[in-house]
């Protein structure tokens, strides 16, 4: 009993003795010697089994790394070649985005450098408030087959009457039939209800122009039999009924099929703005 105590005790001391902290240090350094020896011992030996070991271990350990590293280069490599594309896919869209804006404003620039073209045209660089005439905008356009005439933002309320002229430009395009306190209705000289005094010039023969419904011509009524007027005579209001103001141009005469026919100054699908006479 007595000397397995003392073994134990044996023990118990040197265990102790190693987990000093002075003894542990010095078999730290002891052990890491002892390693380095025997790796840098290895390192002489050229040829053998430890040589070969060796070798053999240093390939599996290159090849491996290899061959692991592989597939993380080749995912790292399409990531970033999937955020180059995205990045060079983003600076696409911007400039596309960029270029659809630049186009939308050209565009417009040219839209309202037309228009302001158009209405400088229009009333002839006069005042809109002239003793002579108003300028009215088109409202509404409304026009079948047949019949034929527009709504303007004009009214009594601006001085409008029944029955006087309106033009496009410097051209006859018809007269006031109906007023409101703000609007007006313009019946075209298109209109099959149509029938206005005319005077063909040269020649000065009298005439009625009567609209045919067609935006583009109208017909000749009430013509002498003896007359001698020919394609390209010019047609103006004759003023002869007391409220369309005389020599406003109209057209010209155009021969179709044996017949003649007042071919119109202005085109009725285009009205933007008139002058309606005071």
């Amino acid at each position: 009993m007595s000397t397995e105590t003392g073994r134990d005790d044996f023990i118990i001391s040197i265990r102790s003795a190693f987990l000093k902290k002075g003894t542990r240090q010095k078999f730290s350094i002891f052990t890491l010697l002892v390693i380095s020896f025997i790796v840098l011992s290895l390192e002489y030996f050229k040829s053998g089994p430890v040589d070969k070991f060796r070798s053999f271990t240093k390939d599996i350990i290159f090849k491996g790394s290899y061959y692991i590293s592989s597939p993380f280069i080749f995912f790292e490599d399409k990531y970033y070649l999937f955020q180059d594309h995205m990045r060079m896919y983003d600076k696409y869209s911007e400039s596309k985005n960029k270029k659809v804006k630049l186009e939308s404003l050209e565009k417009e620039n040219k839209f309202l450098k037309s228009e302001n073209i158009y209405l400088k045209t229009i009333i002839d660089d006069r005042n809109n408030f002239s003793k002579d005439f108003l300028i009215s905008k088109v409202l509404i356009d409304n026009q079948s087959p047949y019949l034929k005439s527009i709504i303007i933002n004009k009214g009594f309320n601006h001085g409008i009457k029944i029955g006087v002229a309106v033009k496009h430009k410097f051209y006859f395009v018809g007269k006031i039939v109906g007023v409101n306190y703000l609007t007006s209705r313009v019946l075209l000289a298109s209109d099959l209800n149509s029938k206005i005094p005319i005077i063909i010039e040269p020649g000065r023969i009298n005439a009625i122009l009567s609209g045919k419904g067609n935006n583009e011509y109208a017909d000749l009524e009430y013509l002498p039999k003896d007359n001698y007027i020919k394609s390209g005579d010019l047609v103006f209001t004759s003023g002869t009924d007391a409220t369309i103001p005389p020599a406003i141009p109209i057209g010209k005469i155009i021969e179709m099929d044996g017949s003649k026919f007042v071919k119109f100054f202005t085109n009725f699908n285009q009205l933007k703005y008139v002058k309606v006479n005071k």
